[in-house]
């Protein structure tokens, strides 16, 4: 199957003949559905917290010992090639939908607007505006999300990436440093860091922090590759294999990387204004609190689970109340042990209103638990897709992770993922048909085996930005 030239190809991505194969068995394969039993509720799996409550997880998360450190971790390396995607149809082939008619007729709402008007003279040639927002000009069509600029303030506007400066100020300072890592592609790393060495210091002015701040990229050996429709390798123009990176999924291997006990997980358009912003201040410090009390409480059954004083029954109790697993009619020891030596995610979830995300669902293990999951429609069979019309909620993107054991070793969180829970999608290459293949998601498959605790949060804590209309919304005005 593989020639020379392709064995060289393969190990320069740091993979394996065996494990390029595998890739292709999947294809050919398909991978199987989750064990869907139920969409997770209020009355199930869902916790709902009071106002006083969330108030005192917070002042809980406030008042941690100094010896917990917490890191905000940021997928920011996708391009904002959907965010741009009606302007180019526009530009390109002169498709006009509402979406344009939108745009151009809110143009001085938009926070870039001030930088659009250095590039454009002309405002009545419509279609050099939009061409100066995603081409030659703002060049918006080849930059990421993070490098567009979001949001107008009377002391200048901030690009999506500053407002995670903001955000991780005001709930992600520990002893007055603020540690920030952004997963960026290679060819934007150079003006992710330009421009936050630029402003970097105007926010530490501001809050009184000080900032540390990485990027990673993800790694080749995440790769995947390429098929054609009959699952043969997909080749380029000049007989090269084709690989593709792997989706979010393969970020695990960088959220594994970081040192933090406390790790905030958040996507980089997710984002408001400060007017907005105290919801999502409050929440995310409540969500950690919450996860704080919980590993507090799990790390100590453990101990007394070991040290053999424990009660079973009120061990069992504990994980299926506060870790959320459902155990089987007969349990030992042994799985209650697995059970609690797993990390913990405190996972927001807002109000189901219409948006895309990810549902909360109780899926059944091999071991006889039911664990909560984070489920795309694509993972669910067909006979099991009712039950998604029974979620009342969706996950945002809005996690805070418990990465260490009780006895302060930090989990290898690649033996804590669903490698059965990839995804398999349709693209092209040169105007060729092909099938790609993700790894299961950061915040799917990648976190399968974690103990998860789904917390409802208003939906005034999502405010994400899919389309370049979405900015006209009140989150960011």
């Amino acid at each position: 199957m593989f020639n020379e030239k392709d064995l060289k190809q393969i190990a320069a991505h740091g993979l394996t003949v065996e494990a390029v194969e595998h890739q292709i068995e999947n294809f050919r394969k398909g991978f199987p559905s989750l064990q869907v039993v139920s969409a997770a509720s209020p009355a199930d799996g869902i916790t709902i917290l009071t106002a006083e409550q969330a108030e005192a997880y917070a002042a809980k998360f406030d008042s941690r010992d100094s010896s917990v450190t917490v890191a905000k971790f940021v997928p920011a390396s996708g391009a904002a090639t959907r965010m741009f995607k009606e302007l180019f149809e526009f530009v390109n082939e002169d498709k006009r939908g509402k979406g344009i008619d939108t745009l151009l007729q809110n143009i001085e709402k938009f926070a870039f607007y001030p930088e659009l008007k250095e590039v454009v003279s002309d405002f009545s040639d419509e279609k050099a505006v939009v061409s100066a927002i995603i081409k030659q000009g703002l060049g918006y069509g080849s930059l990421p999300k993070g490098l567009v600029t979001f949001h107008s303030y009377s002391n200048g506007a901030r690009k999506a990436v500053e407002e995670h400066l903001v955000e991780g100020a005001l709930y992600g300072a520990a002893n007055g440093v603020v540690r920030l890592h952004f997963t960026v592609s290679p060819e934007h790393e150079g003006a992710f860091r330009a421009l936050l060495a630029e402003r970097t210091a105007k926010y530490e002015a501001l809050f009184g922090v000080k900032y540390d701040i990485s990027f990673s990229q993800q790694k080749s050996s995440t790769d995947t590759i390429a098929v054609n429709p009959d699952n043969t390798p997909f080749r380029t123009d000049s007989g090269d294999l084709l690989f593709r990176p792997a989706g979010h999924g393969a970020l695990i291997e960088n959220l594994n990387e970081i040192e933090a006990s406390i790790i905030f997980v958040k996507n980089i358009d997710n984002v408001t204004t400060d007017a907005l912003r105290a919801d999502t201040v409050l929440y995310k410090k409540a969500l950690a609190g919450l996860l704080l009390d919980v590993q507090k409480q799990a790390f100590e059954t453990l101990a007394a689970l070991k040290a053999g004083t424990a009660d079973l029954a009120a061990v069992a109790t504990f994980v299926e109340k506060s870790l959320c697993v459902k155990l089987p009619a007969t349990y030992d020891a042994a799985l209650l042990e697995k059970l609690l030596s797993r990390p913990i995610r405190v996972c927001g979830m807002v109000r189901n209103e219409g948006e895309p995300g990810g549902g909360p669902f109780w899926v059944a293990n091999g071991d006889g638990t039911q664990t909560l999951q984070i489920a795309e429609s694509s993972q669910i069979s067909a006979e099991d897709m009712h039950l998604m019309k029974d979620a009342t909620h969706f996950n945002p993107v809005d996690l805070v992770c418990g990465v260490y054991a009780a006895d302060g070793s930090k989990y290898n969180l690649l033996n804590y993922t669903d490698p059965a829970t990839g995804f398999i999608s349709s693209k092209s290459s040169g105007g060729r048909d092909l099938r790609a293949q993700e790894l299961p998601g950061l915040w799917n498959g990648a976190m399968a085996d974690w103990n998860t605790i789904f917390v409802d949060v208003p939906i005034s804590t999502f405010s994400p930005v899919k389309v370049v209309q979405d900015l006209l919304r009140p989150q960011h005005q």
